[in-house]
């Protein structure tokens, strides 16, 4: 037995700070503990010696010294290291988070400040009813970002949407209609009427929002003003971008482990740009905030499109924008039910066709193939772009091309594999030019090849061979039609129709053409001439329902040769230089930053292995035939670009077998490294 003495001396003071919701400041208290009392304990004291009757279930403790949670409630203060000196805060690990979504709207949630950044993110999502949680993550800008540019009205405020929501889901951000979001994916139904229930109106039902505003998600809203555009936060170079993407949160961190506030906004935003299983039955959410972080990235230059591109980014707003605002929109909202059991029927037969279908081409011996003639360029230095014709027959996953079509039974000039490539369309239908850039992967990085097609179908079919070829699949695979389809509907939405009246028509057209292009586009033209382009592309996808429009402006987002890279600043080893590193989903780009012009290309397929330094802040990758790069990071830690490169490959291991809760265990292993 300890005397009264032995006890006072084993024990001490330690000071505790409650971070009440309720009082203005917070208060300091002050327990007598002992070092083999657990966390749980001395929370329990503090409740008592509080003394208020309420919830406490979403306390905890908060070490600021060490900037850490004490969630291990069965964790003695000795086996956690607290001692007399330890600052603690008693604070709820639920609070209100102020975040940007891609459609540029802010809402405000309860959101977990003690669970990691993934964990976090799926839990936000649900609420937001977005499946795929893992291809999104938070972004904390640069200080600059909400600010608006300086101007002479002194009156300016800072710049947000109008009608920003406010959701409070109380007490956790973690409900949600289990039907709408089931591994089952079975869709939830109107009480009233027993027809599909929208998406929006099923996660705002019982929050305090008004009908008007429950389709700010779900559905486009109007074009900002050209006021307003000028005013957002663009990127100027690959060096401000670079600066932007530092911002990504540690997935594998909590939110105040990485000093984000109370009610600070954050940006939510796709990080990683492998959109898995688009579904318009149950992604109306998710494929709105997709074509809203497409368009924005379109509209505010965030990647470069040529000018025949621009236009036709700016017919499919117009056209999305006008089916928005229309009657049409309930067409969409509440659409005629699928019994459920004839529509899982369907996919089932689908599914069964495509893997006979597949099986029976496998065991046909004559292949098919493409040949016929198309003219090949190989870029070299001081010489100019000259095309040569040759006699070209794709075959497998490969290209070989013979002087003429007699010489196809000898050796050919060359062959190239495409296992692992990169395909890059050269198109301008209004110039009748119809080329495809294959990057090929070499010891040094890449061999770069262009072709040229002399048709529309020529281009589409080889387009397609090549693109399938690059995954390591041939001609006959099921999605080879499909994909040249794809191709030929996207060439169509190009060719312009000169000889239709547009014009007669412009002026009833309601049509502020400043708002669907860019700055930069903007300033080349008219405003009545570049109203009459868009009007005039608008023909092409005219008769498109909404889901189709947006679905096709995210494809032709993913058309794009800079599409889904991310830019870091960095020093390779060995370079007395800096350069941007563009990481992607599935290459390593190394750009010159004055230039801004490619170096060097890695692909993902032929990465054998990455780590990092921890003490020098490195990140080393090993390729095939033993090549292998080092760097620095200079604009973000080096902690970031190994998130970014471990994703993906976490990511790439998906399939639609998969339920919806993917291994985190393994997410983290690949991203969160050991530092």
């Amino acid at each position: 037995m300890l005397s009264s003495s032995d006890f006072a001396s084993a024990s001490w003071e330690l000071v505790v700070r409650v971070d009440h919701p309720n009082e203005e400041e917070q208060k300091d208290i002050t327990l007598r503990v002992s070092g083999d009392l657990h966390i749980g304990g001395v929370m329990l004291k503090l409740v008592e010696q509080i003394n208020i009757a309420q919830d406490w279930s979403d306390f905890a403790l908060w070490w600021e010294q060490k900037h850490c949670w004490l969630l291990k409630t069965h964790w003695t203060l000795d086996k956690c290291g607290v001692q007399a000196d330890a600052k603690l805060l008693f604070t709820p690990q639920h609070k209100m988070l102020r975040l940007r979504l891609p459609n540029v709207k802010t809402v405000r949630l309860r959101v977990s400040f003690s669970a990691v950044v993934f964990k976090a993110v799926s839990d936000i999502c649900k609420t937001l009813n977005i499946r795929r949680s893992e291809e999104l993550s938070l972004l904390k800008p640069p200080g600059d970002y909400f600010k608006k540019k300086k101007k002479k009205d002194k009156n300016n405020k800072e710049f947000l949407p109008p009608e920003s929501p406010v959701i409070t889901r109380a007490p956790f951000c973690v409900a949600v209609s289990p039907g709408l979001y089931s591994k089952t994916m079975t869709p939830t139904y109107d009480p009233v009427n027993g027809t599909p229930a929208s998406s929006t109106m099923t996660w705002f039902s019982d929050s305090p929002l008004t009908e008007q505003n429950c389709n700010i998600l779900a559905f486009s809203q109007p074009p900002q003003s050209p006021e307003a555009l000028a005013d957002m936060y663009q990127s100027r170079s690959l060096v401000d971008k670079a600066k932007l993407n530092a911002g990504w949160l540690d997935s594998s961190r909590s939110l105040m482990e990485q000093g984000i506030q109370e009610d600070e906004q954050l940006l939510l935003r796709f990080k990683y740009y492998t959109f898995f299983d688009l579904n318009p039955k149950y992604d109306a959410v998710r494929i709105n905030q997709l074509y809203e972080q497409a368009r924005w990235a379109i509209v505010l230059e965030e990647i470069d499109c040529t000018e025949e591109e621009m236009l036709i980014f700016a017919a499919l707003q117009y056209h999305i924008s006008k089916l928005s605002s229309s009657a049409e929109i309930q067409d969409f909202t509440n659409e005629s039910e699928v019994d459920e059991v004839e529509a899982a029927l369907s996919n089932l037969e689908v599914t069964l066709e495509g893997a006979k279908a597949d099986n029976t081409l496998e065991d046909i011996t004559d292949i098919p193939q493409l040949a016929d003639n198309l003219k090949l360029f190989r870029p070299k230095k001081l010489i100019l772009k000259a095309f040569k014709q040759y006699w070209f027959v794709f075959k497998d996953t490969s290209i070989a091309y013979f002087k003429n079509k007699e010489l196809e039974q000898g050796e050919p000039v060359e062959k190239l594999n495409l296992r692992g490539c990169e395909v890059v369309p050269d198109v301008n239908v209004a110039g009748r030019k119809f080329g495809i850039k294959l990057l090929i992967p070499v010891a040094d990085g890449m061999n770069e090849v262009y072709l040229r097609c002399d048709h529309e179908n020529q281009y589409a079919q080889w387009m397609a061979a090549c693109i399938l070829a690059s995954k390591g699949k041939t001609m006959a695979d099921s999605s080879y039609q499909p994909e040249v389809l794809n191709i030929l509907s996207f060439l169509r939405m190009k060719n312009r129709n000169s000889t239709s009246p547009v014009t007669s028509s412009l002026e009833n057209m309601d049509i502020n053409p400043e708002c669907f292009v860019s700055p930069r586009c903007a300033k080349k033209h008219k405003s009545k001439q570049l109203a009459a382009r868009i009007l005039e592309a608008h023909q092409n996808v005219s008769q498109m329902s909404l889901v189709e429009a947006k679905l096709r402006f995210i494809q032709a987002w993913q058309s794009l040769p800079e599409f889904g890279l991310t830019y870091y600043l960095v020093r390779f080893k060995g370079s007395k230089k800096d350069d941007i590193l563009g990481v992607s989903y599935n290459r390593l780009i190394r750009i010159d930053a004055a230039t801004g012009i490619p170096i060097t290309t890695w692909r993902f397929t032929n990465m054998k292995q990455w780590n990092v330094n921890w003490e020098i802040r490195q990140v080393a990758i090993e390729f095939d035939q033993n090549v292998s790069i080092a760097f620095t990071c200079l604009s973000a830690d080096c902690k970031v670009v190994h998130e970014y490169i471990g994703g993906y490959i976490f990511l790439s291991t998906r399939s639609k077998d998969q339920n919806e809760t993917l291994d985190e265990d393994l997410f983290h292993k690949l991203t969160g490294g050991q530092e």
